[in-house]
């Protein structure tokens, strides 16, 4: 796994983890990178130092797989806080969203899931919401 620093098209910074390079590219160039700020599909690759560590510094935690396990375990607990506390809205996001936005609905909090332009038209629309990277739980 690797991360890179991205820029949209709006000047975002933000950051994604790839298998690699190849896959980063590839997501890149078939719009699957969104913007977590503003739903933008225009991504490119940002300016990075690399990640070397210094002589000697090979202590587990600076390992990328304990890094990586450690990640995983905070995204896991995430989703267990986001299903236990929010109520799931499937396809319907950007509809309910929309609807609890504009007082059409009560407010409460809901996940689910949206298309690219669906996104895109909610942050135009100026309706904050998070992208959370939805890992599989252990014990599905």
């Amino acid at each position: 796994m690797i991360v890179y620093r991205l820029i949209c098209g709006n000047e975002h910074e933000f950051e994604a983890w790839f298998r690699d390079s190849t896959a980063c590219d590839a997501q890149i160039a078939e719009g699957k990178v969104v913007c977590p700020h503003c739903g933008d599909i225009s991504a490119r690759k940002s300016l990075m130092t690399p990640n070397v560590a210094p002589k000697g510094a090979d202590s587990p935690a600076d390992k990328p797989s304990a890094r990586r396990a450690a990640m995983m375990r905070e995204l896991r607990e995430l989703r267990r806080k986001v299903e236990e506390n929010c109520d799931y809205v499937g396809p319907r996001f950007a509809e309910e969203a929309r609807r609890i936005h504009y007082g059409e609905a009560e407010s409460h909090a809901v996940y689910g899931e949206t298309t690219p332009d669906e996104a895109r038209a909610l942050a135009e629309e100026g309706i904050e919401f998070g992208r959370i990277p939805w890992v599989p739980r252990l014990d599905s």
